[in-house]
């Protein structure tokens, strides 16, 4: 399944699989060799440790690949009239305004303002334009949303 992400996304990344690919595999291969060094293999926490975590280290790496294969890059969304992923949406409520940015759940960070397409408010806002309003069923209950600004 294909996922968004913003460029910055791409970039970060990016440098989290160099980062795994060269720091942490340097890492574990270190503390695999000195614990070789420590004796029976078989009874070496140590060394154990360091295999566990070596699986993780390449875990990662796999699934960290396998996002880069499947991503689409949100392109510039300033030129569009709708909502789309990569939008920035202030939008008024009886809660008051607020701002989202439309962002592939990867990238999804309430506390920021950063919202996934997938969510029940990110669904909601998609496609729509200036001045339309959406109700969105959240943990306080049904609330009514009006798009007030789309960047």
């Amino acid at each position: 399944m294909s996922e968004y992400i913003s460029a910055e996304g791409l970039e970060k990344l990016k440098a989290e699989l160099h980062e795994l690919k060269t720091v942490k595999r340097q890492e574990i291969a270190g503390r695999l060799e000195h614990a070789k060094t420590l004796g029976d293999l078989s009874e070496n926490a140590e060394y154990q440790e360091a295999i566990e975590e070596q699986k993780l280290v390449e875990q990662k790496i796999a699934e960290v690949e396998e996002m880069l294969r499947n991503i689409i890059v949100i392109k510039d969304a300033r030129s569009s009239d709708r909502v789309v992923v990569g939008s920035t949406v202030r939008v008024k409520s009886q809660w008051g305004e607020e701002t989202y940015r439309i962002v592939g759940s990867e990238e999804a960070d309430p506390a920021q303002g950063k919202i996934s397409n997938e969510s029940p408010l990110g669904k909601a806002f998609l496609g729509k334009k200036k001045g339309e309003s959406v109700e969105v069923k959240t943990p306080r209950g049904v609330v009514k949303y009006e798009i007030a600004e789309i960047r």
